[in-house]
Formats: C-alpha cells, structure tokens, sequence
C-alpha cells in the first residue's frame, strides 16, 4: 500500500496532548502593569469604566474574606505585649504614716532578731543578711538601722509555745482478745530544769508518764494532754491539735506514748496517778522501751509496721513586746502591713514597668515573712487569704501577671475547704478585696476590644487568666456570711459587656459617620462602621465566644451579635428613608455597597448552626435598598459597555503571552463577566420575585454587552492591515479565540445568576428566563464563531481548489501518493501554525470547515470531469481515504463520525457510483429511492395502495386506491392531483410502459380505485432494486404540471413474490399507506452520474426520464 495512506498529521496528533486552554478568571491583562491582574490605568481613559470596576474589585475582595467562618490562628496575628492596663495608686492599700512605718520596722526586726527553730534550704539563715535587706526595704540609715535594732533589743523577749499537731497512726499491736485495740496518746513538754543526770553505761533506766523514777517531784497535770480513745481499731485517726508552753527552745523535749484503753481504769484516773510520780528518772529512755516492748511482742510481722505513724506540725508563737503589738495590732494586719512593703519593694527592683511578673520574692523577703507567719500563728488559710489580699490590691496599681493571682485563688480555695471559717473581721477585708477586684476587672472587660484585641495572642491569653479569676471568685460566694456580690457576678459580667459593646459602638459611629453630618456625606462612614462591626464580630465568633462561654457560661457572641446588629439596623432604617428622596448616581453606589456588607452580616449569623435570620432587625433591611440596587445596575450596564470598548481600543489583537491565545480586552471581557456574577452572589437578594426581575434584567444586560464586544471585535479586526498573500491571518485567529474565551466566561456568569427558587419554574437547573437567555446567547456566539471562522479559512479555499485540480489534473503515470503529496504537504504546514494560534475549541472548528472545503472542491473537480477514466475515480478515493486518515490523526483529530458525515456521503457515492457498470447505476436509482424515509412524512401527503402478483396469470396486480393530504399546488388552494404508475429498473422490465390514473380535480384527498396490470415474470420482481414508483402530478391545463410527491414500493415483498398465493386467490395482501417525498440528493446524484456516462445504455436511461418528464407535463 502506498507510503502516502500511512501519513498521520502530528500537528492533529498534538491536539489532544495538550490542555485544553482555560483562562483564569481571576488574572487581567497587561504585562508590564504592577498588578497582573489589571491593565496599566495609563491605558485609560477616563470615564471607560477602569475606576467603576476597579471600586467593584475592591468591594468583591472585602467579601471574599467573608464566606467562611474565620479560624483564631488568622485573627491571632500578633504576639507581641498586650495592651498597658488602667492602673491608679489610690486603688492600692492606705498608705502608712511615718509612725507607722517605724513601728512597722520594729517588728520586722524583732521578727529576725528574736527567731527560733532552724531555717529551710531555701530560706536565709544569716541574721546579719536579713537585717540588711530589711534595712533596705525602709530605705533607713545606718545609724537609724542601728538605733531601731537597739531599741528592739531592749523590748521584751518572746514567750515561746509549741503546737503540736497528733494525726493518726497505723498497723498498731493488737492487745485485746478481739484482736483490735483501744488506741489514745499521752503527750507532754520534759523540761530542762527536771531533767536527771545521765544514766551510767550499765544500768538500763525508763521512763513512761505511767511509770515514774524513785526520785523527783510529780509532773505537772498541765504539762500532760491526752487524745480521744479510737475503740476497736489498729489504723487511729485523730486529728487532734495542742498546745505546750516552752521555757528552753533548746533543751525542752515532747514526748507522747500510745496506749491501748483498758475499760477497768479510766483515763482521767491514770492521768491522775500518772501525775503523782515522783522524779523523772529514766523518762528520756521512754521511746526505746516502748520500741522494745513492740518487738518482744510482736515478732510475728516486720518491726515498722508496729510503730506509731505521727504526722505532726511544729509552729512557735511568740508573744511579742512591739510597738504595733502594744497598740493591739494582731499578727494578721502587721502580715499584711509587711507583706505590701516587700511586694513593692520586690515589683519595682524585679520588673517595674511589666506586666509578667509573677510575685516571685527573693530569699531574704520570703524568710522574713515565712518567720513572722509563724510567731504570728498564722494558718495556712490566714497566709493564703493574705497574699492574695496584698496582690491582689496591688496588681491594680502595678499589673501583676493574672496567673499568679489565678494561683494565689487556688490556693486559697484548696485551704477553704479544709481550715475553720475566717474570723468575722478577716472575712469582712477579703471579700472587701473581692468586691474590689471585680470592680476593676469589670472596667476591664467594658473596654474589652482596648485592653484585650483580638488580634493579639498575649493579650487574648491575659483574658482568658482573667476570666479564670473571676470563675473562682464566683465559687467562694456561697463560702461567705456577708456577701461581697450584690448579684450574681455573671451578672455583672453581662452588664459590663452590653454596657462596652454600646460605648465601643457610639465611639465607632462618632468618629466614621457622626449623626451631624448629612445623609449623603454619611454613607461611606456608616460602610466604614458596618465593615468594622462584621469585623468584631469575626474577633467575637472566633475568639472570645469561646472562652465567656467555657469559663464563665456566658454567651458572649450572641450578646454582642444582637445587640450591635440592632444599632446598626436602627441607624440605616432611619438613613435609607432620609436618602429615599435624594438619590443619584453616587448615593446609589454607596448604598449599594452598604447593603453587601449588611447582607454580609446577615449570612455570617446565619452561617452558625443554621441561625435563622428572619428573626434579626436586619431580616427587611433589603427593603429600602431596592431602588438603588435597580439604579446601580443600570450604571453596571453601561459601565461595562465602556471598559469593553476601551479594552478593545487599546487591543492590538496579539496574544497576551507565550501561554495564552487570547488578546487583552478577551482577558478583561472575562474578567468583567466574572466580577458581575461574583457580585450577584454577593447581593444574593432574599425576594423571589424581586431577584427574577433583577437578575433577568441582568442577564439581559450580559448578553447585550457580549454581543457588543463581538461587534467592537469584527470592527477592529476590518481596520487591521492585511498582509498580501497570507493564507492563515494571526488577528483573525486572536478574535476567534476571544470569542471562544468570551463564550466561556459569558456562559459562567449567566449559569451564576440563578436566583432563588419560587420567582419561576426550573428548567434544566436554570430559572426559564435565564435558561433562553443563555441559550440565546450561546447559538449567537456560535454564529459569529462560524464566521470568523469562514472568514479564517476563505483565504485557503484558493490554495486547496489549486492542490485538488492538480491532483485531478495528474497523468495516470504518477502514483497516487506522489500525487496527493502536495495537498498533504500543504495542510499539514497550515495546521501546524493552526495549532500554535488556536486554542482546542476553535482549531476543531476550523478543521471542520477546512474538510468541508475539501469535499466541495473534490465534489467540484467531479462535476467537472467527466466521462474520465476508472484511474481517475480511484485516484480521488485515495484522496479521500488519505485525508481521513489525515484528519482523524489516531483519535486525536476530528472524530470519525464527524468526518464521514454530510458531504463525505454524498462524495463517497459519487465515487462508488462512478466505479459501478451502468445498469449497477441504474439500479442504484431506484434502491436510493427505496430507502428515502420522508422526515416530514405529512408535508406531501400519503398515498394508500395494494399491490400482489398472480402466478397463474404471471402479472403483477397494482391497485391505487386514495390519497390524502397532498400538497396545494394551484391558486384556489387545491390540486388536480393524477398518480403515475411505473415499474424499475427499466433493464428489467423492457416491455412495460408506465400508466396513470385520471385526474381527480380540485382536491386535496381524491379516490382513485383504479386497477393496473403488468405482465412481468416472477423472477424480474425479485431482482436487486425492482419496484413500483408512484409520482403524484397536478395536473395544470395552460402550464407545465406541478411535482406533487412520490414514492416507491419494493417488490421483493409484496405478496406473491415472497410466497405463492394461496388457494390461487386473484386479490390478496392489505392497503399500504406510502408516504410521499421528494426525490433526495442521493437519488440525484446516481442520476447526474447517468447523465455525464456516453454509454447507449445510460443515455437511452436519461433520455426515458426526459421523455417521461414530458409525458408528464402534457395533456392526459
């Protein structure tokens, strides 16, 4: 087979590799402006639409922001220090008078001065360094340091106590039969001055509180306590707390014995006898003999597990001789007293101008107050209830960090629960120090958005510690006789909240749209406010719900939400009716613009938990806007007309970049049609009814404006200069692509303009109005496609008709291929740079129009040439077998359907027909008429007829019966309608005449019931295209008769033919209805290869048509 049936385009095969070209709606073009996005403005001139459009971007950027619930991480943008809080010193603790400061010192020296009992790891055990720092903490001098110590000095030396502190014990002996015991504790002071001598190395001495020394004098009753008796039990648990007196902090000792109760001798007595012991000889071994007895008699277990478990505490009250105590302060006020002075003193040397710090003392700070709690008797509660009091009042005049004060909560909490209420007079200062710490958190939370933004992460922490505080300060109301809340704090919280949410709001709206100015210059400051309200309200969702809610139960979104979305509701209400009057172009705009960010609004609460919005002040808001909408549309109108047309003024019709196809005003076209829909979306309007008639004018509106930058484009594309002897033009394939780009974005934005159900039925996912519109717009662009497109490929028709007639021109010497190369050769090279112009769509395009070309000039070339050699049809079927193959590139090209369709038909049975023997083309003729089906089967009529053939008479029997419906020919509006009756192919039946019916006048449905025979052998019937045509004339007197329709019934299955008749009946088989038509293009085209054949057979064929033509036209 030839080399040339093998050719495949790769410019075709490409097609399909490469992407089909989608231009981004977002980009616009020009290169050289700094936002790639949008044309150089220097571009421009003024009035043309750039700065309509470039505020509409604005406006759609604002609302692309907007369609999705914000997370934290996006708000939370900065982490840098939060906001300074409020700070006024008059909020802290009374200052001191100087008398007081030095009495004050005095019993900050006596504290050091007159300690006992040994100091911690973490505590400072140097006297010198304590009075050093304190001596720097009253900021004294050496001499007064020196003359205040003197003076301490000389007071009077402390009396000393121990407070012991019996808990429980565990796995004690088992002395009763029940195999429990009686458990209780003995537990006395031994003094120093009774104290014996030391025993000598080999006599073993003991001492017990029941078992005394033969010498010394009875123990004291007062310096004996006993615990309860716990009955029954080997794990006591007391809880028990006492109190000795203390004459030598370094010779004194504590001694306790545990006794199992014996029912017989009460305690009391024992306690009795106890005290009549005389001496104490032995009782510092007292321990050991106790241990001793456990292990003799207990060996059945390890020895730990028979000791008393003590857990105990060791505090030294000292009853001082100070001046504050002599004035009857008590050790809880000189605490608090001293504990402000070191707070200060530690704040301004640490961090003065912070808000971090912690209340981390140093050493000597934490010893002295840890010493003075102690010789003061302060309880754990007592020390916590303190500290937090101290910084709690000092954090409002120098901000401390809200953890710290968070865990000085706790820690009063954890103590709360578990030490004896307060006294009245302690209880009364902290909940005073609660009642003011609210106070200033609740100013606090006034001006939330000042002191905690939502933007930053440190101050959103600090908030949440806050709210944390005030969570625990709401724990300890109920724990309270006298109230420090007058209501609940959540309470206040809300009120506080509502109170700032109102003051923020009429700062905002002083300062953007203040009520003394008029309407109109009001409208871009109340945008200005919505915008800022939809952005709190973000910070809102996102931000601070979370924490009100999880911390302190209050719902904090919805509180702002409805009570910022009423003021802003009340403020347009009362604007939109005072601009109703006034309006114009520029108050449109505005208001325009203020009813996206109020829809805005409206879709962010709806947006949450599926909200509904129709129970918001905003659910009308659309109402008054409705006539300013309409007017901006109408500006859209035209303002898009102006920047297509500036667009394109500035076009040179040249594509964009080595990626795009497109020239500039396409790219801005589709950005104009895009920002409409997005902005359609954004006014989302919530009436049915008013949405359809809005958005249908809309559509309207795009449509109009498409087909106007078609018409701009065919305009400029005339004024381009043509390069002379060009076959492909590049500007006509830059608007082709506009178009095809135009068609996209134009189809987009109307399917995006589909407004809510209800205004119109759906049909086909589009409202009907915008369904037709679309429609409508889609077969207008198609048809300006199509005529670039023939405007593209008109300037090839010359080139391919020339390579066609060389091809037919060629002698029978070259080979086929050799004389199709040219042609191929040709196409290949244009489709090539085709395929560097066009995008997809449009190169398809243009390969559908150039086949078309292709088959009229082949189709031409035979029309032409006639009466040629078989040599030359071959030829041409080569041709047509190559170009195919060309076009369809291995499924890469056109489809194969496409290509063998229309045009391609009718050429290959050209081709075949002329291949074929003369009564092979004559019996073509009638086959083609056999398989006409009529697609209008009622436009010519119906002919009704029987039709059988008698064996035993060997003719065929034709009856015509009626017909109906036929076509009015004449001037009344009827016909005078006869039928022909004729058998075919001729070369089968050479002997038969055709007959006709009379004419029947002046009707639409005549009835004939007339009867035909033809003596014709059964075996002529049943060849290859035999059959009956029936041609319906009207017959005119004074003109040539009119062609009313015909039809043709195949003989090979009428009856007689198929089968013998049975019982040799003369009728047989039922009526057939034929449906009238006119003779198709196939049927002509056999017929025109008759006629251009020299052959006698084919002539004397042509020649009997002819004569029956004239049969026909004369006078029955």
């Amino acid at each position: 087979m030839s080399t040339l049936l093998e050719i495949k385009s790769s410019v075709l095969r490409q097609v399909q590799v490469c992407p089909s070209f989608r231009r981004r709606t977002e980009e616009e073009p020009g290169n050289t402006s700094a936002d790639p996005q949008e044309p150089a403005t220097g571009a421009w001139k003024p009035g043309d639409g750039v700065e309509f459009f470039t505020q509409m971007r604005l406006i759609l950027k604002k609302g692309e922001g907007r369609r999705c619930l914000p997370c934290p991480e996006v708000l939370l943008r900065s982490s840098s220090p939060a906001p300074p809080e409020p700070v006024d010193p008059n909020r802290g603790l009374r200052a001191l008078t100087q008398e007081e400061v030095e009495m004050l010192y005095e019993e900050a020296l006596y504290t050091v001065l007159y300690r006992a009992g040994t100091m911690g790891p973490d505590q400072v055990d140097d006297q010198e360094a304590l009075l050093s720092y304190l001596q720097q903490v009253f900021g004294t001098s050496p001499e007064e340091h020196a003359e205040a110590i003197e003076c301490v000095k000389k007071a009077k030396a402390p009396k000393y106590a121990l407070k012991v502190s019996v808990m429980r014990a565990k796995n004690l002996l088992a002395k009763d039969p029940n195999g429990f015991s009686d458990p209780y504790c003995m537990l006395g002071i031994l003094s120093a001055s009774g104290t014996p001598r030391e025993p000598g190395p080999h006599k073993e001495q003991r001492f017990s509180f029941r078992k005394g020394a033969k010498r010394g004098s009875p123990l004291p009753a007062k310096c004996i306590q006993v615990t309860e008796v716990k009955s029954s039990t080997l794990n006591p648990v007391w809880k028990e707390h006492f109190l000795f007196e203390i004459e030598d902090v370094s010779t004194d000792q504590l001694h306790l014995d545990i006794w199992d109760h014996d029912d017989d001798v009460s305690l009391v007595e024992a306690c009795r006898k106890l005290n009549e012991v005389i001496g104490l000889k032995g009782m510092s071994r007292y321990f050991k003999q106790i241990v001793k007895s456990a292990r003799a008699n207990g060996r059945a277990g390890p020895t730990e597990d028979h000791t008393d478990d003590f857990l105990g505490c060791l505090n030294i009250p000292i009853w001082r001789d100070t001046g504050m105590s002599q004035r009857g302060r008590s050790g809880f006020l000189s605490y608090l007293l001293l504990l402000s002075r070191l707070l200060q003193f530690e704040h301004r040397a640490e961090e003065p101008n912070s808000s971090s710090w912690r209340g981390e003392l140093s050493r000597p700070a934490a010893t002295v107050l840890c010493l003075h709690g102690a010789q003061s008797n302060l309880s754990a509660l007592q020390l916590a209830v303190l500290h937090w009091q101290v910084s709690s009042r000092h954090h409002q005049t120098c901000t401390l960090d809200y953890g710290y004060l968070l865990g000085l909560l706790e820690d009063m909490q954890s103590h709360w629960e578990e030490a004896p209420s307060l006294p009245q007079e302690q209880e009364e200062s902290l909940a005073d120090s609660f009642s003011a710490f609210s106070e200033y958190a609740l100013r606090l939370l006034r001006q939330l958005r000042d002191y905690f933004p939502a933007t930053n992460s440190t101050a959103i922490h600090r908030l949440e510690l806050l709210l944390k505080c005030l969570d625990k300060l709401q724990l300890f109301q109920p724990s309270f006789e006298i109230c420090p809340f007058e209501t609940e704090l959540n309470m206040d919280i809300a009120a506080a909240l509502k109170r700032g949410n109102r003051e923020w709001y009429d700062r905002l709206l002083n300062s953007k749209s203040p009520r003394e100015q008029p309407g109109p210059q009001r409208l871009a400051g109340l945008v200005e406010l919505v915008d800022a309200i939809y952005e709190d309200l973000q910070s809102c969702y996102s931000i601070y719900a979370s924490l009100f809610h999880s911390i302190i139960k209050i719902d904090f979104f919805t509180l702002t939400f409805r009570q910022l979305e009423r003021l802003v509701a009340e403020e347009v209400w009362v604007l939109t009716e005072d601009l109703s009057p006034k309006m114009t172009l520029e108050v449109a705009s505005r208001l325009f613009e203020l009813y996206l960010s109020l829809a805005d609004i409206q879709r962010f609460w709806s947006s949450i938990l599926d909200r509904d919005s129709r129970s918001l002040a905003l659910a009308n808001i659309h109402v008054p806007f409705l006539p300013a909408v309409k007017l901006w549309l109408q500006v859209l109108r035209d303002q898009a007309k102006w920047r297509l047309q500036g667009a394109v003024d500035v076009d040179t019709l040249e594509p964009m970049d080595s990626s795009s196809k497109h020239s500039s005003s396409a790219a801005t076209a589709s950005l104009c049609f895009s920002h409409i829909q997005e902005l359609w979306a954004c006014l989302a309007w919530p009436d049915p009814a008013q949405a359809q008639g809005l958005g249908t004018q809309l559509s309207q509106d795009l449509c109009e404006a498409a087909l106007f930058y078609t018409e701009l484009l065919r305009k400029k594309v005339d004024t381009q200069p043509r390069a002379s002897g060009e076959a492909v033009s590049e500007p006509l394939c830059v608007v082709l692509n506009n178009v095809e780009l135009l068609r996209r974005a134009v189809g987009q934005a109307l399917r995006g303009l589909a407004w809510p159900e209800g205004a119109s039925g759906l049909a086909g996912g589009l409202p009907r109005p915008l369904l037709s519109c679309t429609q409508a717009l889609d077969e207008d662009l198609h048809r300006e496609a199509c005529t670039v497109t023939a405007h593209l490929t008109s300037k090839m028709v010359g080139d391919i008709r020339k390579y066609v007639q060389h091809i037919s021109l060629s002698p029978d010497s070259i080979q086929n291929d050799e004389a199709v190369a040219p042609l191929m050769k040709y196409l290949d090279e244009k489709l090539a740079l085709l395929n560097t112009l066009l995008v997809k769509e449009n190169l398809n395009r243009v390969l559908e129009a150039l086949w078309e070309l292709l088959l009229q000039a082949i189709l031409q070339a035979l029309g032409t040439n006639l009466d040629v050699s078989a040599d030359f049809y071959s030829r041409f079927h080569f041709t047509l077998e190559a170009l195919v193959t060309f076009f369809h590139a291995d499924g890469q090209g056109l489809p194969m359907e496409n290509l063998k369709d229309g045009s391609y038909k009718r050429l290959e049975e050209e081709l075949r027909l002329h291949k074929c023997s003369t009564r092979e083309c004559i019996e073509q003729y009638y086959l083609d008429k056999l398989k006409q089906r009529s697609l209008e089967q009622n436009r010519c009529g119906r002919l009704s007829v029987r039709c059988y053939y008698e064996a035993a008479e060997q003719r065929l029997v034709v009856e015509v019966l009626h017909a109906a419906d036929l076509l009015p020919l004449d001037p009344n509006g009827l016909s005078d309608p006869f039928v022909i009756v004729e058998l075919g192919p001729p070369h089968l039946f050479p002997l038969v005449h055709s007959q006709r019916t009379q004419v029947k006048s002046r009707t639409l449905h005549p009835v004939y019931d007339e009867l035909f025979y033809f003596s014709v052998p059964a075996e002529a019937c049943r060849r290859r295209g035999a059959c009956v045509l029936f041609t319906v004339m009207d017959h005119d007197w004074l003109s040539t008769n009119d062609f009313a329709g015909e039809a043709a019934l195949g003989l090979g299955s009428i009856g007689g033919i198929v089968r013998p008749q049975v019982g040799g009946s003369s009728r047989a088989g039922q009526p057939v209805t034929l449906h009238l038509r006119r003779p198709r293009a196939q049927v002509r085209s056999a017929l025109r290869m008759l006629e251009g054949r020299t052959n006698r057979e084919a002539q004397e064929f042509v020649k009997r048509l002819r004569e029956l033509e004239k049969f026909m036209e004369a006078d029955p």
